[in-house]
């Protein structure tokens, strides 16, 4: 329907219509496309990529356990500071580590809550920087304090299971891991309460168990670290300048660094760690604006550097790809809604009732190929991921398809603009941060 439209338009030369056609029928397709190639990608993994570690990890002495630093940034976090860190602090199967909370210009009651537990727990350090300044400013901040060779981003709000540390560590013993820059977990969510909670534990299950099986499984490659709960390497993060403090998402322009860099990130799926999620439309869609606008930000920074460079940069190709076609997509889709409603109305008005049937008989064929295609995507994580534990939540897939898949190339277009102005320096960016509202689970 769509290239008949445009393709009317081009009748006087047919290279270019056909050209043009392509193009169209590409972006049409690409939503079935990625979501099949995220599908057999992770499986992929399962049966040729999946190492050992993953079943079988390695119980370390005492003696022979590498210094970590658990740290928290922390900004207005009194409902879950507590809690957090009493867990952090007794309930790990390690022994060499520290706890080190960044209390980012708390307003709150975050930091007497923090000068408390530290004459309960000697492993627990404290920073306090007075004006809000970013988490990505903290981070920099606390790695020149981190005593440990090894750092641990945890949000505070994040519960990592018990044997995290010793898992982690699996992933930089061996001489094949010299290179591994940082190790992501798999995450779960925790606030399970709601449609909402629930329906993001179908959605965390594909663009994290499958997307980052997959990215592993063609080339090693990760689009964004989870920046709730990953494992650097400080050596690796001092290499490439530490977090990017303008940028909207200090996970996902690092994860970027680091490939460019020619260091390896890892994804652990067997690491499972807990944290809250959005529960309202409001706070979902303000997260998803953020990583919307941080994504595009690392596309602009890292564009003009892989097209002069391709072969040195090449393990960097599908990411860039994939990036490029999902900004590309996103633009594409609204643009082409809006004509094929206006088409629409305008078959209505005059009658044309044949081009009518024809408009929604088409894109009815299309959308059941695009949710055949997300469906099987979606089994897939869910079968993959904690073993099928969580296969009970594809009763909320609908909606996961029908209202999720909006909302991320909403905010791509939405954030577009805003992105290529912090990247070329045309604004400000004023690097405070605001937590998402947190739900205790000792009262909720």
């Amino acid at each position: 329907m769509i290239s008949d439209i445009f393709g009317q338009m081009f009748t006087s030369d047919s290279g270019l219509q056909m050209v043009i056609t392509v193009c169209l029928i590409i972006l049409c397709l690409y939503p079935v496309i990625g979501a099949l190639f995220w599908f057999f990608g992770s499986l992929s993994y399962r049966f040729l990529k999946k190492g050992r570690k993953e079943t079988n990890f390695v119980e370390l002495a005492p003696d022979e356990q590498p210094m970590i630093t658990i740290m928290i940034p922390a900004h207005n976090e009194e409902v879950m500071i507590e809690e957090t860190i009493e867990y952090l602090a007794t309930m790990l199967n390690y022994s060499n580590y520290e706890i080190l909370v960044i209390n980012d210009g708390s307003t709150d009651q975050t930091l007497p809550i923090l000068q408390n537990l530290q004459e309960k727990y000697d492993k627990l350090r404290v920073i306090n920087i007075l004006k809000n300044k970013g988490k990505a400013h903290g981070f920099n901040i606390g790695t020149y304090f981190a005593k440990g060779e090894y750092i641990l981003s945890n949000d505070a709000d994040t519960i990592p299971e018990r044997d995290a540390l010793m898992k982690y560590m699996n992933y930089f013993m061996s001489e094949i891991d010299v290179n591994t820059a940082a190790v992501t977990a798999n995450m779960d969510v925790q606030n399970r309460t709601t449609i909402m909670g629930k329906s993001q534990t179908v959605e965390f299950s594909s663009i994290v168990g499958v997307i980052k099986r997959s990215q592993t499984a063609i080339n090693d490659s990760m689009y964004s670290y989870s920046g709730a709960n990953t494992m650097y390497k400080k050596q690796f993060l001092i290499d490439v300048g530490g977090f990017r403090q303008d940028r909207s998402t200090e996970d996902i322009s690092i994860a970027w660094d680091h490939l460019m860099y020619g260091v390896t990130p890892r994804f652990a799926p067997d690491i499972i760690f807990h944290m809250n999620v959005p529960e309202t439309l409001s706070q979902l869609y303000k997260q998803r604006k953020r990583w919307a606008q941080g994504g595009t930000e690392v596309w602009f920074t890292n564009s003009l550097k892989f097209i002069l460079h391709p072969i040195k940069y090449r393990y960097v190709l599908s990411m860039f790809i994939d990036t490029t076609f999902s900004i590309i997509w996103s633009f594409f889709f609204f643009i082409t809604s809006i004509i094929f409603i206006l088409a629409m109305l305008y078959f209505l008005i005059v009658g044309n009732y044949e081009q009518l049937w024809h408009g929604f008989a088409m894109s009815f064929i299309f959308v059941t190929f695009e949710l055949i295609a997300g469906t099987l995507q979606l089994l897939a994580a869910l079968i993959l991921d904690s073993k099928g534990q969580k296969f009970k939540y594809f009763i909320f897939a609908p909606l996961y398809m029908l209202f999720f898949w909006m909302v991320n190339p909403l905010t791509i277009i939405t954030t577009f603009i805003p992105a290529m102005k912090a990247c070329f320096g045309k604004s400000e960016h004023a690097g405070a941060w605001v937590s998402p509202t947190r739900k205790s689970l000792k009262k909720g």
